[in-house]
């Protein structure tokens, strides 16, 4: 598996939309906003909210058509495919 780094705006406002199957991640960056849709999408996804330490203190899982807004912003979000990784909260993760 991939990460896919969405790290401008045009990247964060595409992110998984319209997309077929999907077996990498997708890591959003530079975000001003943690509230995350999955409108015009076509798969459950798996989104993980990570702080500055890159640790996971939110998950969610969200089907096409749905919206979510975790109560504190986010340094990073990590989308998967529903149950592409066994990730949880508290996990803190190595990138960069």
């Amino acid at each position: 598996m991939k990460i896919i780094l969405a790290d401008t705006f045009f990247k964060r406002l595409i992110g998984l939309m319209g997309k077929g199957d999907f077996e990498d991640g997708l890591l959003f960056t530079n975000l001003k906003d943690s509230s995350i849709h999955t409108m015009f999408m076509r798969f459950t996804i798996d989104v993980y909210f990570i702080d500055k330490n890159k640790i996971i203190y939110d998950k969610t899982t969200l089907k096409p058509w749905r919206f979510y807004n975790p109560e504190k912003q986010a340094e990073y979000i990590l989308e998967t495919k529903k149950g592409l990784l066994k990730l949880k909260i508290g996990d803190r993760l190595d990138f960069f």
